[in-house]
């Protein structure tokens, strides 16, 4: 092989590299991403068997499309093993709930709801509350939760928190 055939190799080769980098960068926030933090969870018990928990949450959209809540949904990791799958409370009755069960302090954000939008490059900070078939003790030494938040066009985003 001669040199100059070696040459003009390498920099079809790096000019190549240069186009793919530049477009897989120039396509960067169109992949959806959500960022979020706990910033405070709060329990209680709603009777013997009954419990709810009640988390306060920052959101982050770093992407340059908008995330549209589809699915809320909330698990815990009991103590023994077991899994168990929360009820979500509606933004309709939280009202209630807050006003009934002042031991839950007082509502700071709303409630993240479906079609609830996080906007590009912006925070939101929202509250979701659920309600668990077992008592205040099971929820209290449970080992973690989940909550998982889905978007319409079907990302999903998920966090894992210790309950205390």
């Amino acid at each position: 092989m001669s040199k100059q055939f070696l040459i003009l190799f390498g920099v079809g080769i790096l000019l190549v590299a240069g186009a793919v980098f530049g477009i897989l960068y120039s396509n960067k926030g169109s992949h959806l991403v959500l960022k979020g933090e706990i910033l405070k969870v709060r329990t209680g018990a709603l009777s013997d068997q009954d419990s709810i928990l009640v988390l306060d949450l920052r959101l982050e959209n770093s992407s340059d499309v908008p995330f549209v809540v589809r699915q809320v949904e909330v698990t815990l990791d009991k103590a023994d093993g077991n899994t168990t799958q929360a009820a979500i409370i509606s933004k309709i009755d939280i009202h209630q709930v807050f006003q009934f069960n002042r031991f839950l302090g007082d509502q700071f954000n709303d409630t993240l709801a479906m079609k609830d939008k996080v906007l590009p490059h912006s925070k939101i900070d929202r509250m979701v509350a659920a309600r668990f078939d077992i008592p205040i003790k099971d929820l209290d030494g449970a080992k973690q939760f989940h909550l998982s938040i889905q978007d319409l066009d079907g990302p999903l985003f998920e966090l894992s928190h210790p309950v205390k």
